[in-house]
């Protein structure tokens, strides 16, 4: 039977990316003893004072249909932190409510972009960003993320890279993977360039409550001459550690956001009301594990380039932000995907290669912080035991 152009144009992009987290699992349940450093989970249980809200939610039974835009609680409850952090005024009206970042990202490209149309995303990015672009019918653009410039965007590649196509700039600020954070100046060249071509900037910014000590954060929200193009994504998956809600939102311009609301009715008609319920008062309440989070992975990033550095000849770039740290392997001949399998199979330890999101790290593997001290400084010994054997080889 025939099936429609999207499932080619997603073709490859699901669980191949992956593979190496798969086989980690597999070997885990086979009795070996594998440290896993490959996804961002979290290393704190969800609060518990969200998950009573939650409960008290359901026994409210708060559990009937909502409104396609989102609960109005909650999208009053975004308005004001918006408003407070960006230092305008965000409306209600502005907000729309999803189940995660995910979704948002989703229903803002099959908005905004179609079959003919281009959209600019850095190089590293995320590793289902591609999906989210071709399933509307877009192209992809990648944009280099240069180490030399901290892996931050700049305009100057942007505009090498715009054509008559470009229709959107999409951003991630925090980084995943690379941890870094956009600065004002950097969003600044990026916002002229979105008012010269006319072009919309859309902006995840899911670990913007993960900012280590000596970093700022800023969004191209916070700039009133943007206000007509940009779009953000976020969600309480990160900052208040409860990625199975699945509760997230975009905030735009009213334009925008009135024009989504038929397409956002008819994929799934607003947010669970008893979710919606907790996820209002994580945003009224601010987090209470965000700031463990950050001082937690700023340390095991920290160990993690004053060890391999010191004992071995793998170059680790520390982030500014987020849950995850970059290993370069160049050094040992190997690529990133290659070195990752061999990671796991001769020194029991799961990391992402670097190849997973974008071609820009094909000799870099990605590092998640999020397991606890003990397990991080064994994965250490165990990856410079491995670095050292491999130079044993090649003598």
């Amino acid at each position: 039977m025939k099936l429609a152009a999207i499932t080619d144009r997603l073709a490859g992009l699901g669980g191949a990316k992956w593979e190496i987290h798969a086989l980690a699992r597999k070997l885990s349940a086979q009795g070996r003893d594998i440290i896993e450093l490959t996804i961002g989970e979290p290393d704190v249980p969800t609060p518990e004072v969200l998950v009573s809200a939650a409960v008290d939610a359901l026994g409210q039974h708060r559990t009937g249909y909502s409104s396609g835009e989102g609960e109005p609680g909650l999208r009053a409850a975004l308005a004001e932190r918006y408003s407070t952090r960006n230092g305008r005024e965000i409306t209600p009206d502005q907000i729309m409510c999803f189940p995660g970042t995910q979704t948002s990202l989703y229903t803002i490209f099959t908005g905004i972009v179609e079959t003919g149309d281009e959209v600019l995303v850095g190089d590293p990015m995320y590793a289902t960003y591609e999906g989210v672009i071709r399933a509307s019918g877009a192209a992809m653009v990648p944009v280099p993320l240069r180490p030399e410039n901290g892996f931050r965007m700049q305009a100057v590649d942007i505009e090498s890279r715009i054509t008559p196509k470009t229709r959107a700039i999409f951003l991630n600020t925090p980084h995943n993977p690379t941890g870094s954070i956009l600065t004002d100046q950097d969003i600044k060249a990026i916002g002229a360039l979105a008012k010269k071509h006319d072009l919309w900037i859309i902006s995840d910014e899911v670990y913007e409550d993960l900012i280590f000590d000596g970093s700022t954060f800023t969004s191209p929200l916070s700039y009133p001459d943007l206000a007509d193009r940009v779009i953000v994504a976020s969600s309480i998956s990160k900052s208040h550690a409860a990625p199975g809600f699945r509760s997230g939102w975009l905030v735009g311009p009213e334009a925008f956001t009135a024009a989504l609301l038929p397409l956002a009715e008819t994929m799934l008609f607003g947010n669970q009301p008893f979710i919606a319920d907790m996820t209002e008062k994580a945003v009224r309440d601010g987090s209470t594990v965000a700031a463990g989070m950050c001082e937690r992975f700023s340390k095991r990033a920290a160990l993690l380039e004053q060890r391999l550095s010191g004992e071995s000849d793998l170059v680790v770039h520390r982030p500014n932000a987020g849950m995850f740290a970059l290993i370069n392997v160049a050094s040992t001949g190997m690529s990133g995907l290659d070195y990752a399998k061999h990671l796991l199979e001769h020194g029991n330890v799961a990391v992402m290669p670097g190849s997973s999101f974008g071609d820009s790290l094909k000799d870099w593997v990605r590092v998640a912080l999020t397991v606890d001290d003990a397990a991080f400084d064994t994965a250490c010994n165990r990856i410079i035991k491995h670095a050292h054997s491999l130079q044993m080889e090649t003598v």
